[in-house]
């Protein structure tokens, strides 16, 4: 057994304020998957998504399941990946989806590229291949590795106030792991969105075709769900391979390879970080980019 073998796996120290960080029901035929993480804007842990991996595979397991809608509590549908709350659990082992070994005990690169290779990377690409057609329903914030969320869905149904956002080229990193912005809107817009940081507002979203719907909050969860009636009017076979094809269309169009290419320079700026700054992240947490955040987009908004 070689020495890296033989390392210690990390001490997790999370500490998880719920046991259910995703709920689920069914209504007419339509699973109802609602991330419940409020009070930290439903940042993504590792629980949360391995929570939502049993939800989606126990929709698909329902034939009485049609149509899929991915929705949140609170303010906001989600502030990307937890890099601050007591729930991040970056360090704790789960039962993998995916035929990656375990992260923890992992040294330098290794242990991110492991882990996110499992929790975002793979598991996103899961969730897009569903045969099942699928609606994000988004409220508010929807940042960073929130994103991901949304974008492996096939529809997009958000309210006036929600805002699409991905700044984390300010940790010198090239977007978030799910790297689908070159396809979700125009390359020059892209690199707008990811150069300056700005928030994209919903109407703009919908200008540029991101977003399939956009209307009142209070009107959010009933629009969303009556789409999701009306597409579950049709044939199953003839929404899966309609997804299908789709999705075909767009890999060979370089989604899947360029996705590949854009999560190892993701890593990169990881491994660069830490030679650089001692940090993965650039010396940034949750907190810090929330109020990175809050001030560029007052200071946008002075202008």
């Amino acid at each position: 057994m070689s020495d890296l073998d033989k390392l210690t796996p990390r001490v997790d120290e999370s500490v998880y304020e719920t046991d259910e960080p995703v709920l689920y029901r069914v209504e007419d035929g339509i699973a109802i998957l609602t991330m419940t993480r409020p009070k930290y804007n439903n940042v993504q842990n590792s629980q949360m998504t391995y929570a939502l991996d049993e939800c989606f595979s126990r929709a698909m397991s329902d034939d009485d399941v049609k149509v899929i809608m991915l929705t949140a509590t609170g303010k906001h549908f989600s502030a990307g990946h937890d890099i601050g709350t007591p729930g991040r659990d970056v360090n704790k082992t789960f039962e993998r989806k995916s035929l990656w070994w375990d992260h923890t005990n992992k040294p330098g690169g290794e242990f991110l590229y492991a882990r996110e290779q499992e929790v975002y990377l793979n598991m996103c690409r899961r969730w897009r291949e569903m045969p099942k057609p699928t609606i994000a329903v988004v409220q508010g914030g929807c940042i960073a590795g929130g994103l991901m969320l949304a974008w492996v869905c096939d529809f997009i149904v958000a309210s006036d106030d929600a805002f699409f956002q991905d700044p984390v080229v300010r940790m010198g990193i090239p977007g978030v792991e799910y790297f689908a912005h070159a396809f979700e809107m125009h390359p020059r817009i892209a690199k707008e969105f990811l150069m300056l940081g700005d928030r994209m507002p919903a109407a703009r979203a919908y200008e540029l075709g991101m977003v399939n719907r956009v209307v009142p909050r209070d009107e959010l969860q009933d629009a969303a769900l009556k789409m999701a009636q009306r597409i579950a009017t049709q044939p199953r076979m003839g929404l899966a391979l309609t997804k299908q094809a789709i999705n075909h269309i767009e890999d060979l169009q370089g989604k899947r390879t360029g996705m590949d290419a854009a999560f190892a320079w993701h890593h990169f700026a990881h491994v660069h970080n830490e030679q650089v700054s001692g940090d993965k992240l650039a010396g940034f947490d949750g907190k810090a980019m929330a109020a990175k955040n809050k001030a560029e987009a007052s200071a946008g908004d002075k202008s």
